[in-house]
């Protein structure tokens, strides 16, 4: 079967595009502070400050929808596991053994990914415009990378990290694929709650048996800030926005809006590290946006 293909209205736009620009944040602020917080106990703090953040809003309809949860039991735990646990955590692993271009490369391969296990295990269908979008923003993706150097994408290196990260990427082919089949009827919110919770479970012995190898430096205040912005703008805020489009629109389009991270990469590091904005870069932008619009062109 295929995905829905309605049109996009401005809200549900504005809904795609928040997650790659705080995701893009993420990635910035995470290997900003990798030397003084180590992956795991960084992703332990991270959704331990979701958590709180999500309690006075979530809790009620947590409580309320626990049979939903029972009855669907085994996609929360599949989500909370994928998308919550180990993702960020594999993430914030891998880019210690190698480079920010190379995440963000095998970052793009997630659409890819969601088209190829929805087709092996849904049974979900690509339209032309979906498959072209995807290549096109794809290619804008590599221009970013590349500086617009064919010669620079043709000596990049890949190290051990890199198969991390990619294992990554698939546990969030998974999440988005199995985000999809929880009802759109339980409300995100209380549902977000459950899955950071299951996640803190699992990672809580984990950053103890890390805390015995790794020292944790949190005494400077911009480290506490940065930990701060990690735990609710791209955690919270993200995730459920995210959450809610593969809900209006599906897996496989709201996954293509994840090649806008660069870019919004891009325009922060231009903005917060005074950056200058290159050619390349608008030519990158631009790429992405035509194969995001060919993706979500309306069939008729």
């Amino acid at each position: 079967m295929s995905e829905n293909p309605a049109k996009l209205s401005w809200p549900t736009l504005l809904l795609l595009l928040l997650p790659p620009l705080l995701w893009a944040g993420n990635f910035i602020a995470g290997r900003a502070i990798s030397a003084a917080v180590p992956p795991v106990t960084l992703s332990l703090i991270r959704w331990s400050i979701a958590a709180l953040c999500l309690l006075p809003f979530a809790l009620k309809p947590c409580l309320r929808d626990w049979r939903d949860y029972l009855r669907y039991r085994w996609y929360i735990l599949g989500t909370a596991l994928t998308g919550v646990a180990a993702f960020n955590l594999l993430v914030y692993w891998g880019l210690h053994t190698t480079t920010a271009t190379n995440g963000i490369i095998l970052n793009s391969f997630i659409p890819f990914l969601v088209a190829l296990f929805g087709y092996l295990f849904y049974r979900q269908t690509l339209s032309f415009y979906q498959l072209l979008g995807m290549l096109v923003s794809l290619a804008g993706v590599l221009i970013v990378v590349a500086h617009g150097e064919l010669q620079r994408l043709l000596s990049l290196a890949f190290a051990p990290g890199d198969l991390i990260i990619f294992l990554a990427m698939i546990f969030w082919a998974l999440y988005t694929l199995w985000l999809k089949a929880i009802p759109a009827h339980i409300n995100r919110t209380g549902l977000m709650l459950c899955q950071v919770l299951i996640a803190l479970v699992l990672l809580i012995p984990l950053a103890a048996w890390e805390s015995q190898t790794r020292v944790i430096q949190l005494q400077e205040t911009h480290t506490l800030w940065i930990l701060a912005y990690i735990g609710i703008f791209p955690s919270v805020i993200a995730l459920l926005a995210y959450s809610k489009a593969v809900t209006l629109v599906g897996s496989v389009r709201a996954s293509v809006f994840i090649h806008a991270m660069p870019i919004f990469g891009s325009i922060l590091s231009t903005l917060l590290l005074h950056e200058v904005f290159q050619g390349y870069q608008l030519l990158g932008m631009v790429t992405i946006f035509t194969g995001i619009w060919l993706a979500n062109r309306k069939i008729t």
